[in-house]
């Protein structure tokens, strides 16, 4: 004997079944042609160069381009250069990213724009205000060259504060939104423990946002791996000195092609190797 069914049930069932199935039907779909053909041109516009890229690249004398002298001084200057400002970041972008977080302060917005400006703002004009500001002549260079000696810009260290400041913004953006998706009130129930703020920060805030500051430190090296217009204007281009893979890479253009594709390959396969470490984070943040 059939058991009558309740209206009810059978409404919802009807009412909540029938847009699963609606929509099942339309995940399976294709996509419409008008969507379907700019995608895919958008896809070959940023595929095909790399492509290219490979295609052309001189694969027989890599290793004799990747080994010699000029390119090893580029390629070992660019790896110090970048993990010293990416340290430099991590040091002063940390805090700067809690700050602005956790503390309520008139014109916070300004100040996270400020933050944020090297991120639109061209790399040259970037470089431009480090000299103005850092130079021989500028507004804090002078001070530091008359009192303690220091003279910044066509330095090593020149390019590391050229790669830190066009980097820091990654950081200090990524550790801010991981500090505001961490739960507070693990830090009040340390603090109503005794901890005081800086020990709470160290002892509960840090292991929490680990993962935020880890992909904001890979992010931001590889930014500073990867800059050229703030570093040529503010460090210069001096072999073994301030050029780094970016500037061999131009340098090289112009006289040996082959080398510039060398090095554009190590720069890409490094962005590579930045997403693939990065895709668990984005895939567990998704």
């Amino acid at each position: 004997m059939t058991v009558p069914r309740d209206k009810s049930a059978v409404a919802a069932e009807t009412l909540g079944g029938a847009p699963r199935r609606r929509r099942g039907r339309a995940a399976g779909r294709g996509a419409p042609l008008p969507l379907l053909v700019p995608a895919l041109i958008g896809l070959a516009f940023l595929a095909v160069p790399l492509v290219a890229l490979l295609v052309r690249a001189p694969w027989r004398s890599m290793p004799e381009l990747l080994t010699s002298a000029e390119v090893w001084q580029a390629l070992r200057l660019s790896l110090v250069c970048a993990t010293l400002a990416t340290a430099v970041c991590l040091v002063i972008g940390v805090p700067l990213a809690w700050l602005l977080a956790r503390v309520e302060f008139p014109g916070r917005g300004f100040v996270r724009a400020l933050v944020t400006l090297p991120l639109v703002l061209p790399p040259v004009v970037g470089g431009v205000a480090l000299l103005m500001a850092l130079g021989r002549n500028g507004i804090v260079g002078r001070s530091l060259d008359s009192w303690f000696g220091i003279t910044l810009p066509f330095t090593t260290a020149g390019v590391v504060v050229a790669e830190a400041f066009v980097a820091m913004p990654f950081l200090v953006i990524s550790v801010e939104g991981t500090l505001r998706a961490a739960d507070p009130r693990y830090e009040e129930a340390a603090a109503t423990l005794g901890a005081s703020r800086f020990t709470a920060f160290r002892r509960v805030t840090l292991p929490l946002i680990a993962p935020g500051i880890a992909a904001g430190a890979v992010l931001a090296w590889a930014r500073a791996l990867g800059e050229f217009g703030a570093t040529i204007t503010f460090a210069g281009n001096f072999p073994g000195r301030t050029q780094t893979m970016p500037l061999a890479v131009y340098l090289a253009l112009q006289s040996d092609p082959e080398a510039a594709i060398a090095l554009s390959l190590v720069l890409l396969a490094v962005s590579v190797a930045v997403l693939a470490g990065l895709r668990d984070r984005w895939m567990a943040t998704a």
